[in-house]
């Protein structure tokens, strides 16, 4: 069963092509946080996208640059303005076709199915994106992206955001992190490892998570996440 992921916040809508589209078997997701919607992409892991350009927070167009700036998930997008840029720029920010609405549920099927049989196995471009805080982690480009922007980690600090994000909300001692550090044959002494994590927390600050990295004096550090129990 394919994953469609449907960025709309009409209601009405939403609720309409939901019923239609899982007529065909595919699973609709939609939009719980429109402030985080690159996040619960990266969460649901969609086929395909379909994104309205005018939105609550932030426009699709804006929505559409950032998911294409990590996969190649096909898009489309869906929309009741019909002026010529707005086509163009949806094109150009990488979006496979443009439905002007009203529509036909037929064309909307139609074109769903012709997308997908064309489309290449691009899943595996989202097995290294973890999303912490509201923001996505990836570990193949060492970066980490939110509304505030985007940070690129050295490889120390992307490992070490790794293992303190695999056991967030929980204590990671010193001794583990050097551990699986010299394990993976990137050494570093007690000190370093210190520095790095500061270096860390720095760069996490340009994106208003410097603080969700928390140091627990004689113990470890901790990445946080949400309510912690």
């Amino acid at each position: 069963m394919f994953k469609l992921f449907l960025i709309e916040d009409d209601t009405s809508l939403f609720g309409e092509i939901k019923e239609r589209l899982s007529q065909w078997s595919y699973k609709v997701h939609g939009v719980t946080d429109f402030s985080n919607v690159f996040g619960e992409f990266v969460e649901i892991k969609p086929d395909l996208v379909i994104i309205d350009i005018q939105l609550p927070k932030y426009d699709g167009f804006h929505w559409c640059r950032m998911i294409r700036s990590h996969s190649n998930v096909p898009i489309i997008f869906l929309s009741s303005r019909d002026h010529p840029t707005d086509v163009v720029m949806s094109m150009q920010f990488g979006a496979d076709d443009y439905i002007q609405k009203p529509f036909h549920f037929d064309v909307l099927i139609a074109k769903i199915q012709a997308i997908l049989r064309r489309v290449y196995n691009y899943s595996t471009e989202l097995t290294n994106l973890k999303t912490w805080c509201g923001a996505a982690v990836d570990y193949e480009k060492n970066t980490v992206t939110n509304e505030m922007g985007s940070i690129e980690l050295t490889k120390n600090e992307i490992f070490i955001l790794k293992l303190l994000i695999e056991q967030k909300n929980k204590i990671v001692s010193r001794d583990e992190l050097m551990n699986k550090l010299w394990d993976d044959k990137r050494f570093v002494s007690d000190n370093t490892l210190t520095v790095n994590v500061n270096r860390l927390r720095k760069r996490l600050e340009e994106l208003g998570l410097g603080r969700n990295i928390e140091t627990k004096v004689g113990q470890g550090y901790m990445a946080m996440e949400g309510n912690t129990p």
